[in-house]
């Protein structure tokens, strides 16, 4: 509207304004022009200031300056103003147009009409904007998704590609037209642009080409109605039986307050739902999903809400998310310094999980232990690890009432390194010899734990008994949720009877987090009962109290409770949750194209848990057909241990890749994950018209913005802004309307004036 406006009353359009040069055609100098306007309004102002009769000296003043500006806009024309334009030749130039041929484009959100069709109706043989365009340059087309190339004719088009690659088609179109005298390269797109390639660094090249880009952005900004699920956040590797807690990020467009039900499927089979009511439009909400599964090996889940009848884009209702459920035994060192009945009702509530296996080391007197759950006789036979390689092979490892004078330097040291780099779970378990009051204070340990140690001894310990409560976190968290919902689950732990603690833990380490807190009856200062926090590779956490076996045997607790169980199988399984191999192997992405390369990443440590970086890694892929293919991975030099390699996924369906390292013929271990091939849907996520990238790559490339209703300016436009074979033009401004408008006012107002006066 304003554009066209201006155009009206300034005869060109703003961008010939923008990029022209004005001056003045009329021969003379300015000084002969400032000369002639000087004598013009010296006579005006001498004419008016005769006319003393009935005309006030303000009166004067008043019809001498109109008198002037009516002078000036006639002396404006005389001296013939003029912009000089440089403009494209005719026919002389190249123009490449690029058109997205991508899923989202079928999305019809203009009044039941998708965008394809809008972009074929543009470009289409006897369209308007198609014969402007051809009327001015040579047009060369072409399409781009995944790939792109030269398109001959727009009936080939499918709009099935499933992504938009906006980078790789701007640098084949300018690749392709290189040596032509080329205007400038239009790129027809909704924006959504899901590439990887950045665009940083080509656009100052095309700006400094004088390849102008011009953007012509398709479909709506925002829906009108519409359910997302924008994220799912879920571990690649779950442990079998793992009670898992997902969040889900969603959000929605029309639809505020309604209730929905957010289902999780796998292979079809219902294994979790829930209602969720919808938040305020454009406001993403996470919803916390709770489920276990039980099948061991690869499993893709679909997280889905069911689409609304008047739903303008339903395809974003569902993602799938790719893990692999684990069956294996989790290794775990129990080392307590004392007896006490934690450590039998600990191993009971274990003692039924198939893939957790507590080994307990505990000790009976000086020098003596009593080993339990053991592989191997002379397993931890000299007491505690020692070595690296020992102590390294556990995945998580407690240590109960053990003063820290039990341990030798190295020891405390190589608990530390346990944590910050085998990557392990550790907790601390309270008791007369824990925490400050077992010496730890100025120790490698202290380190590790999340909370700040206060410096005491075994005389300073005083027994308190504490009723345990959940913090906000820890009601929600998956080791401390005792129950179906948060709610119920923090009811619950108010619920049960008190427990002991010796140990004064009541300060958190910044950046840790506080799941379990108690008070006394006394109402004395909150004790930190369970807090952890992230060390390095690894996780600690920090148990102050010595008797959680109460919440099994307290006289008030009904036999078939299984509160302790549920707890502490909760938090063993946390503990080994991400804990590293030696070899682990991952896929950049769990889902990938069919046909595009994938990239394994594989971390490769020795047995004490040091990164090698002279090690033979390959990887077998297996594809759904049973076709194997080997892969060869090489260490990066940028990060030590890290290796790489490609490979293609040609065939639809689940690859497993198994990578395998040895070093100096001696295999240091091996890794399994796998890799969904399958058609992406990432088109329909975040699937309006993005205006800003679109914006963004005209402007820095020195071209315009359009939409489908103001596109009808861009032959002009080019015209005047894009490059090649350009001609001089002198584009006269004197029969401006506006200027016709302002002499025609400014007559009128000297009129209008008198007669308002009595001096006509």
């Amino acid at each position: 509207m304003f554009e066209s406006l201006f155009a009206f009353l300034f005869k060109y359009r703003p961008v010939v304004f923008e990029e022209g040069a004005f001056r003045f055609l009329a021969p003379g100098t300015t000084r002969t022009l400032v000369a002639v306007l000087a004598i013009a309004a010296a006579a005006a102002v001498i004419t008016y200031a005769g006319a003393r009769a009935r005309a006030s000296r303000r009166d004067r003043l008043v019809l001498a300056a109109v008198r002037v500006a009516i002078i000036l806009v006639l002396a404006f024309c005389l001296w013939d103003p003029a912009l000089i334009v440089r403009s494209t030749e005719r026919q002389q130039n190249f123009l490449g147009i690029l058109v997205d041929d991508s899923l989202s484009m079928r999305i019809a959100d203009d009044d039941g009409v998708d965008r394809a069709t809008r972009v074929q109706e543009l470009l289409e043989e006897n369209a308007p904007l198609r014969q402007a365009l051809a009327d001015r340059f040579e047009l060369r087309f072409f399409q781009f998704n995944r790939d792109a190339r030269r398109l001959d004719d727009l009936r080939m088009l499918t709009f099935e590609g499933t992504r938009s690659r906006v980078a790789q088609a701007l640098t084949r179109a300018r690749e392709e037209l290189a040596g032509l005298p080329l205007s400038g390269l239009v790129v027809v797109t909704d924006g959504a642009d899901n590439a990887d390639e950045p665009l940083a660094e080509l656009l100052p090249q095309l700006k400094a080409a004088n390849v102008p880009v011009f953007t012509v952005g398709v479909g709506r900004e925002t829906f009108a109605r519409d359910i997302q699920l924008s994220e799912i956040e879920t571990p690649r590797r779950v442990l079998k039986g793992t009670a898992l807690q997902v969040n889900v990020v969603l959000s929605q467009v029309g639809y505020a307050g309604d209730v929905v039900a957010l289902e999780v499927q796998s292979e079809g089979r219902l294994i979790s739902t829930q209602d969720v009511t919808l938040p305020g439009d454009g406001e993403p909400s996470t919803v916390r999903v709770r489920f276990t599964l039980t099948d061991p090996g690869p499993q893709v889940l679909d997280f889905r809400v069911a689409p609304r009848p008047d739903e303008m884009v339903t395809q974003n209702n569902v993602r799938q998310v790719l893990l692999t459920v684990e069956d294996r035994r989790e290794k775990i060192l129990y080392f307590e310094g004392e007896p006490r009945f934690e450590v039998k009702f600990l191993r009971r509530a274990v003692s039924d999980d198939e893939n957790l296996q507590v080994v307990v080391l505990q000790r009976t007197a000086d020098n003596k232990f009593l080993r339990l759950d053991t592989e191997d006789p002379d397993d931890l036979a000299a007491g505690f690890p020692r070595t690296r390689e020992e102590l390294f092979a556990y995945r998580a490892l407690i240590i109960g009432s053990v003063e820290a004078s039990y341990f030798t330097a190295d020891q405390l040291r190589m608990i530390a390194d346990f944590v910050g780099e085998r990557g392990g779970g550790f907790l601390m378990i309270g008791g007369l010899h824990a925490f400050g009051e077992g010496g730890y204070v100025g120790t490698p340990v202290a380190d590790v734990l999340p909370v700040i140690l206060e410096d005491a001894d075994a005389s300073d310990a005083r027994f308190r008994e504490l009723h345990v409560s959940a913090t906000r976190a820890g009601a929600a968290h998956t080791a401390t949720q005792i129950a179906p919902s948060e709610d119920e689950s923090a009811e619950r732990w108010q619920a049960l009877p008190p427990v002991s603690t010796l140990n004064q833990v009541v300060m958190l380490k910044p950046g840790a987090t506080a799941l379990l807190t108690g008070e006394d009856e006394e109402g004395g200062e909150e004790q930190v009962v369970l807090a952890y926090h992230r060390y390095g590779a690894g996780k600690a956490l920090a148990l102050s109290i010595q008797d959680s076996w109460m919440w099994q045997m307290a006289a008030d607790i009904p036999v078939d409770d299984m509160t302790h169980e549920l707890f502490w199988r909760r938090v063993l399984r946390w503990m080994v949750d991400g804990v590293p191999d030696q070899v682990t192997a991952t896929i950049t992405r769990d889902r990938i194209e069919p046909g595009e390369p994938a990239e394994i990443v594989a971390s490769v440590a020795d047995r004490v848990f040091l990164e090698t970086n002279s090690g033979r890694v390959t990887a077998e892929v297996t594809g759904p057909t049973g076709a194997v293919t080997e892969v060869p991975l090489e260490w990066t030099a940028e990060e030590n241990g890290e290796y790489r390699g490609q490979f293609t996924a040609s065939d639809r369906g689940l690859h497993e890749v198994l990578v395998t390292a040895t070093e100096d013929d001696t295999l240091l271990g091996s890794s399994r994950t796998f890799a969904l091939a399958s058609p992406g849907d990432r088109e329909f996520f975040d699937a309006g018209m993005r205006a800003g990238l679109l914006e963004r790559l005209a402007d820095d490339t020195g071209g315009r913005f359009y939409t489908t209703d103001t596109v009808s300016a861009l032959p002009d436009d080019i015209e005047v802004v894009g490059g090649g074979i350009t001609i001089v033009e002198e584009r006269e401004l004197w029969d401006m309307p506006a200027v016709l408008l302002t002499l025609l006012l400014l007559l009128a107002a000297e009129w209008g004036f008198r007669r308002l006066r009595g001096l006509v």
